[in-house]
């Protein structure tokens, strides 16, 4: 079991190991290693195990020992799947860490670190019995053509069986097979990463000296007679002197030759055609160069940060928006990199890794890669490993990145440090990659963590104030370009019947006219994506609602069906109301899509763009939008919280937040930190470059204090007004939230199951619980929901006993037959 005496070398022969596999197991199992083995096992390595009667995973092996379990008898490890680990043993402390502190299992952290080509599948594969002979005259119709296909394969998945016989049901016909001693069934663990691999053209070494060519070229009759293939074969020697190695498909673009054509030169033996490995992504050549001056102020923040990083293991920059922050990164990870160390910078959306690495690769070549979820399995696992092999030194990613294999880590980067995509939602673990890094950067000797923003989240900020982080704050902007202005306008000005639809108003109509006319740039955000957020039958009342969910359906006008934002579920526009009948609907609010409308009708000269999760689905529609924005192809951008986080645009001289009411109606105790943060990011992308933006905020509440706080730009304000309601009400910093949803599919069940809970936690933590409570929204995918939160002191040892009590609670609680099918999900540190 995971409690085992790990090994020690010298102490005797190791027997055992314990095998993390990427399961939700509350334990890690051990199986013993067969002594043809022993040797090949370490660490870190995956090996093949068995699980159950017939399940085969890959698992990890994070610890050797020689101590049996004490409950079962283990089984034997089936083979190794690596000469050298693929983890150290800094991620599987990591992955340990997690597991306690976010209430989940080191499988599922294990399954989330791991490129899906890293975790093997276990594939049901039919053998052909070779004493079977040819006969099969006995065999019915679909029989006879799969033990025809493995006569002549050999070996079949049961997939291929499937598209053989044009059906999915083909066990029966499998079972007659094996009964017909025709096959047998092998379950086999198969690899699935394969390298990329490309066809290079090199000439035949017999003609590698000036005559033997020259002889070829002149007065060989093969090519006589072959003029095509005469001309491909100069252009392959123009090539492959200007270029060098020349690939098959780069030679028939660059000649406009045909495939046949280049077929004759090898089979003449003139050419020779040679596969190899090659790297999906291609890195430029390594350099470092630092063509760039810090401004006074930025190089005042570099010292400053330096010498808080001798003191503390974590420092907060506080620098406004377009201060410089990433020059200070920039100067920091060289400095890194001239000790040979390796860097992790963390970006909390895939958009924002576009524009960065271009910025990052100017300074530093092939040292960096990129590494996020839109990229292949195969492309993850070729940067997986140039980390491993310390070949790739600055890693830029999302919060996945953290999982990356790293060896020598000196420093960790966690740009946009507030922002709440670091926060991993669903499934398990749900970690915070901030939060984690920080542990990560303290299982390496000297690793040391700088967290930026404009706008600090208040834990970061607080532990900063307390002296636990340093804190280094940048005031002004680079080039001392003023902050943007912000106007707000008041729309209850026009609530006359002309502006009953209006969702651009005369004012911030006006400024996008004129900054078109100066042939200025402009971003428009709105908080929502979509058409319309719900529609309303303007004679009933009804509002057309998802049926596996307790939410209204969105329309999106582009695919012209109501989608349901947390199933997914699309359904037809609604035409008829299934209550009254009536056939009036009218649209209730407003998302991208119809602000993206709006605008082409206000202004139809204007090219219009809009950045959703809906426009930018695509690998590189993010990057492609993005540096069409930068090279001024499009006027307008108008998007979600894509368009807040950190991109620097040049051109961009006005800023509309079209609903700021919408940001500040949020049911959270973090609504207002989160509105000013929207909002003072958004305004950050005007006036970046030339001249001071402007910003205009659409608003029925001009009045609300938060947007005072943002006009003035007055962060330190919102954070002492926020902190004495926080400390008042205990909420975060002054406490840690665990929230515990339940879901089952029969309402009662839940709500008796998460009642039964919170009287189990009673004696203990009556003074911290809340709830059970439906949440606002309290069915999703078919599942009725209910929360329990603890609002925990932030006292480590409380903590602790809390998770194990709750964990301890959830195995009984799935005891009772009522409650075995209630889902229990833990998560620690609620944003």
């Amino acid at each position: 079991m995971s409690n085992e005496i790990p090994y020690i070398e010298g102490a005797g022969t190791a027997d055992f190991a314990e095998v993390v596999i990427p399961l939700a197991l509350p334990l890690n199992y051990t199986w013993s290693l067969p002594a043809h083995l022993k040797d090949a096992v370490a660490v870190g390595c995956r090996v093949e195990v068995n699980l159950g009667k017939s399940k085969k995973y890959a698992g990890v092996v994070k610890k050797i020992h020689q101590t049996p379990p004490e409950f079962f008898e283990a089984k034997e490890v089936v083979n190794v799947l690596d000469a050298e680990p693929v983890v150290f043993e800094e991620q599987l402390k990591l992955w340990e860490w997690m597991a306690r502190y976010y209430m989940c299992t080191e499988g599922e952290v294990m399954a989330a670190a791991l490129p899906a080509h890293f975790k093997l599948s276990s594939e049901t594969i039919l053998v052909f019995n070779e004493e079977a002979g040819d006969d099969f005259t006995d065999l019915d119709n679909e029989a006879f053509l799969v033990a025809e296909a493995l006569l002549l394969r050999k070996e079949l998945q049961l997939a291929e069986v499937q598209q053989i016989l044009d059906s999915n049901h083909v066990y029966p016909v499998v079972n007659r097979l094996i009964q017909s001693r025709i096959c047998y069934v092998w379950e086999s663990l198969k690899e699935r990463y394969r390298p990329k691999t490309e066809t290079y053209v090199a000439l035949h070494p017999d003609y590698n000296n000036d005559k033997a060519l020259e002889q070829l070229l002149n007065s060989d009759a093969r090519l006589q007679r072959a003029e095509k293939q005469l001309e491909l074969l100069l252009g392959y020697l123009h090539f492959q002197r200007t270029e060098g190695e020349i690939t098959k498909q780069g030679l028939l673009k660059k000649t406009g030759a045909s495939e046949a054509q280049l077929k004759g030169l090898a089979d003449k033996g003139i050419l020779l055609l040679e596969k190899r490995s090659v790297d999906r992504i291609r890195l430029l050549p390594k350099d470092i160069q630092l063509n760039f001056e810090l401004s006074a102020a930025q190089a005042t923040a570099l010292d400053s940060i330096r010498e808080a990083l001798r003191e503390k293991e974590v420092c907060l920059l506080h620098g406004v928006t377009s201060s410089g922050k990433t020059e200070i990164y920039i100067h920091l990870i060289e400095e890194q990199l001239r000790k040979g160390k390796q860097v992790l910078y963390m970006l909390p959306e895939i958009a924002l890794t576009s524009q960065t690495i271009r910025r990052l690769q100017r300074h530093f070549g092939g040292h960096i890669g990129v590494y996020h979820s839109r990229f292949s399995q195969n492309e993850r696992v070729e940067i997986w490993n140039k980390v491993k092999d310390g070949s790739l030194k600055i890693v830029l990613g999302a919060r996945s990145s953290l999982f990356l294999p790293f060896r020598e880590l000196g420093l960790i980067v966690c740009d946009e440090e507030h922002d709440t995509s670091y926060k991993q939602m669903e499934p398990a673990p749900r970690y915070h990659a901030r939060d984690a890094a920080i542990y990560f950067s303290s299982l390496f000797s000297g690793c040391k963590v700088v967290l930026g923003s404009a706008t600090p989240s208040f834990e970061s900020y607080s532990n900063a104030l307390n002296e636990k982080y340093g804190l280094v704050t940048l005031t002004e902007r680079f080039g001392n370009i003023q902050l943007p202005q912000i106007a707000l306008t008041d729309t209850r000005k026009y609530r006359k019947k002309e502006y009953a639809d209006t969702i651009i108003f005369p004012p911030l109509a006006e400024a996008v006219q004129q900054v078109l006319e100066q042939k200025k740039q402009v971003i428009l955000f709105q908080n929502r994506r979509g058409y319309t957020p719900y529609q309303r039958c303007n004679t009933c009342g009804w509002v057309p609602q998802c049926k596996y969910c307790d939410v209204s359906l969105n329309y999106h006008k582009f695919y012209n069906k109501l989608v349901c934002h947390y199933c997914g579920t699309s359904y037809p526009p609604m035409v008829t109301c299934p209550s009254c009948g009536g056939h009036d609907f009218v649209q209730k609010q407003f998302g991208t899509e119809r602000v993206e409308e709006a605008l082409q009708e206000l202004f139809p000269q204007a090219r219009v763009a809009r950045m959703d999760i809906d426009a930018v689905r695509g690998k590189h529609a993010h990057d492609q939008l993005i540096q069409a924005f930068e090279q001024q192809k499009l006027d307008i951008l108008v998007g979600t919280q894509m368009v807040v986080k950190g991109l620097d645009f040049e051109h961009v001289a006005l800023v509309g937040i079209v609903d700021a009411d919408g940001i500040l109606s949020f049911a959270d105790f973090r609504v207002n930190e989160r509105a000013f943060q929207l909002m003072e990011q958004v305004s950050g992308r005007a006036g970046r470059k030339h001249g001071a933006g402007r910003v205009l905020v659409q608003t029925t509440q001009p009045e609300h204090p938060v947007l005072l706080q943002v006009q003035q730009h007055n962060y330190r304000a919102l954070f002492d007004d926020e902190l004495m309601k926080r400390e008042q009400f205990g909420y975060p910093p002054y406490t840690r939230l665990i929230r515990l949803t339940f879901k089952n599919k029969i309402r009662d069940v839940v709500r008796d199951a998460a009642a039964w809970f919170s009287s189990a936690l009673q004696n203990r933590y009556a003074s911290y619980l809340v709830g059970p409570s439906e949440p606002l929204i309290n069915k999703v995918r078919n599942q009725h929901l209910m929360e329990l939160l603890l609002k925990l002191p932030r006292n480590s040892r409380l903590i602790e006993q809390c998770k194990k009590d709750i964990l301890h609670q959830v195995a009984v609680l799935h005891q009772e037959k009522r409650y075995k099918s209630v889902v229990v999900l833990p998560d620690v540190d609620v944003l």
